[in-house]
């Protein structure tokens, strides 16, 4: 295991964690009440799988969802090699 290159109390190094952290409590966990633990880790891996990695816009997609990102790229490299094909 390598230790953090970071300081202690520098969230720099960690900043996408804590961003996924804070994005899932505030969009599904405190809007939740779940009987068990079970159930809560159960719900809440259902929901990353489903909606955050899957539907929920990301910036860093010039806001739109995951699957449609990668429709649009994957259109843009097939057309790409047909008309390095056509040439």
């Amino acid at each position: 295991m390598v230790q953090s290159m970071g300081r202690v109390c520098s969230a720099l190094d960690n900043a996408a964690a804590e961003s996924f952290h804070s994005s899932i409590k505030v969009e599904y966990i405190h809007r939740h009440r779940f009987a068990t633990r079970a159930e809560a880790r159960l719900k809440i891996a259902t929901w990353i799988t489903d909606f955050f990695n899957t539907r929920r816009r990301h910036s860093a997609a010039g806001g739109l969802p995951p699957v449609e990102f990668e429709r649009i790229i994957n259109q843009k490299h097939a057309e790409a090699r047909s008309q390095a094909r056509a040439a």
